[in-house]
């Protein structure tokens, strides 16, 4: 019809399928470029904290990283799902569909699209030891549960950080990690054992130097 408004088709956010009840790792990253010790640290929490499984979130950008290093969205997920290979491991791009940088938006928005998931947030001990610069990164340990797994060179700093410290009353002992899923936030614990030297940093500068050869 002449001078009738066309309707905004909105698309729904796509997320990786999951039946009610299981329990969801949330591993965010821009994965600039993903490895094998990406790889370990989503081996790790899947199999200490029992979980079903693994989204992997390939982000937009890290808001406390050089965006100018960034390769493209597409680039990333395609190298992710390449390294990320394993029944269990969803690797998802939907931030950039949501329109979110920070991870606290991404959560409130996981919460509200997802109530009947259990879900746990991992990181590696290195973002423990800069959680406290993430915005609002007290409201997001309110929100769910997080598992760090540790990192070599970062497992005191990480323990000792800002963040937890100020946490220091929700963290739960190693041995009880299978619980983690199942707490009310805030709940965290640090999982120790078998770690990875590999680094994105050291692979980009690297492929730099390859490069300009």
């Amino acid at each position: 019809m002449p001078g009738a408004r066309r309707r905004r088709v909105v698309c729904p956010i796509r997320l990786p399928p999951a039946a009610p009840g299981l329990r969801i790792g949330l591993y965010g990253g821009s994965f600039n470029p993903p490895h094998p010790g990406h790889r370990h640290v989503a081996l790790t929490a899947l199999r200490r904290l029992r979980l079903d499984r693994v989204w992997w979130i390939v982000t937009p950008g890290n808001p406390l990283k050089d965006v100018r290093e960034l390769a493209s969205e597409e680039k990333r997920l395609a190298a992710t799902r390449a390294v990320a290979k394993h029944p269990r491991f969803a690797v998802t791009g939907f931030e950039a569909e949501l329109g979110v940088v920070y991870t606290v938006e991404t959560l409130r928005f996981l919460l509200l699209r997802r109530p009947d998931l259990r879900f746990v947030w991992i990181m590696g001990a290195d973002s423990l030891a800069s959680f406290h610069r993430w915005r609002h990164w007290r409201e997001m340990a309110s929100l769910v549960p997080i598992a760090i797994v540790d990192r070599p060179g970062w497992t005191l700093r990480a323990a000792t950080s800002r963040a937890a410290e100020a946490l220091a009353r929700a963290r739960v002992p190693e041995r009880d990690a299978t619980l983690l899923p199942d707490l009310p936030a805030p709940a965290w614990t640090l999982l120790h054992g078998p770690r990875s030297n590999l680094s994105s940093t050291v692979l980009r500068r690297t492929q730099r130097v390859v490069d300009t050869r």
